[in-house]
């Protein structure tokens, strides 16, 4: 009984946490229905088993709806990979795992964050510039695509 009123209540707002190896599969597997070269899982593993990656993920009932991961270097890192999973999309899920993420990444010094992101992916954008993110560089012909390639768009945010 117990186990049914603490599911029927984390149905609500997903639960944000630190991510860890453990999580590497089913990070493996939202990052390949995201993205069109998906990571495997001993790369995803590899990844979070690394003392300068960051990530966290965000669960409902047990299930990973979304995550964020960085690499940390000194006092610079770098957004590796957001995903949310399609039926949490438009909830605001991203938003509030970059929050939380910016904020660690501040907590251990970090001056300032660098991602890429396809010039095409209007709601990554958004995300990124309604957190601050401005762009810094520009890579053309970078994202391979149906309608030829598309640029990567370097963006930074300071966060001293």
């Amino acid at each position: 009984m117990i186990g049914f009123i603490s599911n029927l209540f984390s149905r609500g707002e997903p639960a944000l946490s630190e991510a860890s190896a453990r999580d590497a599969s089913a990070m493996a597997s939202l990052h390949a229905a995201s993205f069109r070269r998906g990571w495997s899982e001993q790369e995803m593993e590899g990844l979070l088993l690394d003392p300068h990656v960051i990530a966290h993920r965000a669960l409902t009932a047990k299930k990973l709806g979304g995550f964020i991961m960085s690499r940390r270097v000194d006092d610079e890192a770098e957004i590796l990979s957001v995903a949310v999973a399609s039926s949490q999309r438009g909830r605001g899920l991203a938003r509030r795992l970059l929050d939380l993420h910016l904020r660690r990444l501040a907590g251990l010094g970090t001056f300032a964050v660098f991602l890429e992101v396809d010039e095409s992916n209007t709601p990554a954008l958004r995300l990124y510039r309604r957190a601050g993110f401005r762009e810094v560089s520009r890579r053309p012909s970078y994202y391979p695509g149906a309608d030829g390639a598309a640029a990567a768009l370097v963006l930074r945010r300071d966060l001293r």
